[in-house]
């Protein structure tokens, strides 16, 4: 049982170049590189981010991912969760850091893995890519593939500092609806096999509101989590209806060049936390600091207005009371280092430490013990 909240950051292992990104954007193309060349689109526009302590790093270095933990532990974050690419057939993306994690035993921090299954398109990662060319297919090619994924999880398991609840591995499907509900039933076969006797802990994000908690835990899964970036955009503003809605933001758009999908945090802070839903022993709720996706997709992008470390800590704070009596006290974070996504913890010229310290300051309150 853990007695005092636990907050598990998502992790992005981009930060370094790697072949298949030579091959489709350019020799030495990293997430860097969308972030440092985005432009303010409206006046006060927070753009570029600009990373501060850490500066344009490369993750391949263990000092850098050494840093980070250090500063994670400011947070009060428990641990990291590696975003894990496995597209079928043994075939996997941006694996050298982890691998490296792994193999080495440094940081010694706890973390666990999200398998990351969705295709990768070219308008996901440049607003500058002409249409939508699929770059890498995610595929689901049956048992071989079932056991050969299970077999490398396995061994990733096994290693001390892995995040285990219960004593069963934990492990995020990012898109649950797409997976075929075999690999649920075979992986917790295998991992019954494998020793372990409960299973593994397999959370489903949800995105979207058609989507719910009933459905996933039927299929096997053991928890799920909302991510409702998408949904508070018309939860926050759309008072007077879909069609209203789209017909001011537009206006907003032409006039001011807001990106359409442009709403205040402050405003969106009751929506992404539902005490009612969130409060339930199968769910584990998610907390999100910041985001601004223009950098990958320009006025089509989403992103809040005024966010701030302050609001942040608000935000925390109606988490931590959400899972104040709960008998694990898990909150995942989204996330430590998207600056793609303008989605971050870590320092930048703006805020310095502050969203560190608003985490810090909110999980040492009385609300957080």
């Amino acid at each position: 049982m853990n007695r005092k909240a636990q907050v598990i950051a998502f992790y992005l292992p981009q930060f370094h170049p790697f072949s298949e990104n030579d091959e489709w954007w350019g020799n030495g193309f990293t997430e860097w590189t969308n972030v440092g060349k985005a432009k303010p689109l409206f006046k006060g526009h927070r753009q570029p981010r600009v990373p501060a302590d850490l500066g344009y790093y490369d993750l391949r270095l263990s000092v850098v991912r050494e840093q980070q933990v250090k500063l994670a532990k400011e947070a009060g974050i428990f641990g990291f969760c590696y975003w894990h690419y496995w597209f079928g057939n043994g075939k996997r993306l941006m694996q050298d850091v982890f691998d490296e994690v792994l193999e080495s035993g440094k940081p010694d921090f706890p973390f666990c893995l999200a398998w990351a299954n969705h295709s990768w398109y070219s308008k996901t990662f440049d607003k500058d890519s002409t249409g939508d060319k699929l770059l890498m297919e995610q595929t689901y090619p049956g048992e071989e593939d079932i056991e050969m994924h299970f077999s490398y999880l396995n061994r990733v398991f096994r290693d001390k500092r892995y995040i285990k609840i219960d004593g069963m591995p934990l492990l995020v499907v990012y898109d649950p609806v797409s997976l075929p509900l075999k690999y649920i039933d075979m992986f917790q076969q295998l991992a019954r096999e494998a020793g372990w006797l409960d299973g593994i802990y397999i959370v489903a994000n949800i995105v979207g509101g058609i989507n719910k908690k009933e459905m996933f835990i039927e299929k096997g899964y053991n928890a799920v989590t909302f991510q409702r970036l998408a949904s508070v955009i018309f939860d926050a503003q759309n008072k007077r209806g879909k069609i209203l809605y789209y017909i001011r933001q537009k206006i907003r758009s032409l006039f001011y060049h807001y990106p359409q999908f442009a709403v205040d945090y402050k405003k969106c802070i009751p929506y992404l936390i539902n005490k009612n839903i969130d409060g339930s022993e199968d769910v584990i709720p998610c907390i999100v600091p910041n985001w601004d996706h223009t950098p990958r997709s320009g006025m089509k992008g989403s992103m809040f207005l005024n966010e701030s470390p302050e609001f942040f800590r608000l935000h925390v704070e109606d988490a931590l009371k959400t899972v104040q009596y709960k008998r694990n006290k898990l909150i995942f974070l989204k996330s430590w280092n998207e600056w793609g996504e303008g989605n971050y913890m870590e320092p930048d010229l703006t805020f310095g430490k502050g969203y560190i310290n608003a985490l810090h300051e909110a999980l040492n309150s009385t609300l957080g013990k």
